[in-house]
């Protein structure tokens, strides 16, 4: 699916958005991922707790983010991390209740520090440690906030943004945040309708327009 680059700027409509989940349903592997986290979570992430940190890492690297599990002898390095930048920044994000296009623009520029301090945070342990990255970070505060938070990958940040910073991600969830105001408007609908609507009960606004920006950009090139 390729979309028009005067369409960037409003995003999909209704008609493509329903293709684009419609077509994204078969990548299930990515549906899978979601649903081991959550069995090893309960309803929801809480990083505070170590069970939880362990099963991020292994779901992001399910979705490809490449970070090294600690061997024996190794520190958590993930964990300790994940745990501090936690206590750092869990006061800060949206209540579980927010929802993507409820999102005001004081919380988004929040937002921006919260991602630059998670994707420069230390992943892995080892000689040559990496960070965990601006994809890794972005799927993470997903994972967090998953009907409030688009995550991306390099190459929807690079299509629609030019760049990976944290006023990069800031535009990000704008663009994201007036789409689903739109797009909800068109329908007349709550997004919990809207899901049913469009064949993804349950499924989060904020996932469905990654799942548009994934074959718009990543798939399509």
């Amino acid at each position: 699916m390729k979309t028009p680059a005067t369409s960037l700027d409003r995003g999909p409509d209704l008609e493509r958005l329903r293709a684009a989940v419609g077509e994204f349903a078969r990548y299930d592997a990515a549906d899978r991922s979601w649903e081991r986290l959550l069995l090893a979570t309960g309803p929801r992430v809480d990083p505070a707790l170590a069970a939880h940190r362990r099963a991020l890492l292994a779901w992001l690297n399910a979705w490809g983010c490449r970070l090294r599990y600690p061997r024996d002898g190794d520190p958590d390095v993930f964990g300790a991390e994940t745990a501090a930048w936690w206590e750092r920044w869990r006061k800060h994000l949206p209540g579980q209740d927010a929802t993507l296009a409820t999102l005001g623009d004081p919380e988004i520029d929040v937002l921006g520090g919260c991602y630059a301090d998670l994707s420069a945070m230390r992943a892995t342990p080892g000689a040559r440690p990496r960070s965990l990255g601006p994809t890794a970070a972005t799927k993470m505060l997903h994972a967090l906030r998953p009907r409030a938070l688009m995550p991306w990958d390099a190459a929807i940040a690079e299509a629609l943004h030019g760049a990976r910073t944290a006023d990069a991600y800031r535009a990000h969830l704008r663009m994201g945040r007036d789409w689903a105001r739109r797009l909800l408007e068109e329908a007349g609908l709550g997004e919990g309708e809207l899901a049913v609507e469009l064949g993804r009960p349950g499924r989060p606004l904020a996932k469905m327009l990654d799942d548009y920006c994934y074959l718009a950009f990543t798939a399509a090139t």
